[in-house]
């Protein structure tokens, strides 16, 4: 799965969980999901849950930082790197 693939998942996940819409074309990427109140602990919580159970990544207790979590932008980013540990035989 490429970035752009990756980053559409995300997107959408995100539109139609916590923006209610299904328009996920003009969603600011870059925009803070926490600080703009579309995600709490709780919603937070919800995308890793995503993440885990759709690819089949693990996100670590000290990986839950709002610089992992904080915008579509920073989800892709590090998701990106844990699919790319995974391909590599990393232990991610």
């Amino acid at each position: 799965m490429d970035n752009s693939d990756l980053e559409t998942k995300i997107m959408k996940y995100i539109s139609e969980n916590f923006l209610y819409r299904t328009d996920y074309n003009n969603v600011d990427k870059g925009a803070s999901l926490i600080g703009s109140g579309i995600f709490d602990s709780t919603g937070i919580l919800e995308i890793i849950t995503y993440l885990e159970e759709k690819l089949n990544i693990k996100v670590e207790d000290e990986e839950v930082i709002p610089d992992n979590f904080d915008s579509i932008n920073a989800i892709t980013t590090f998701t990106r790197k844990k699919l790319d540990g995974i391909a590599k035989g990393e232990a991610i």
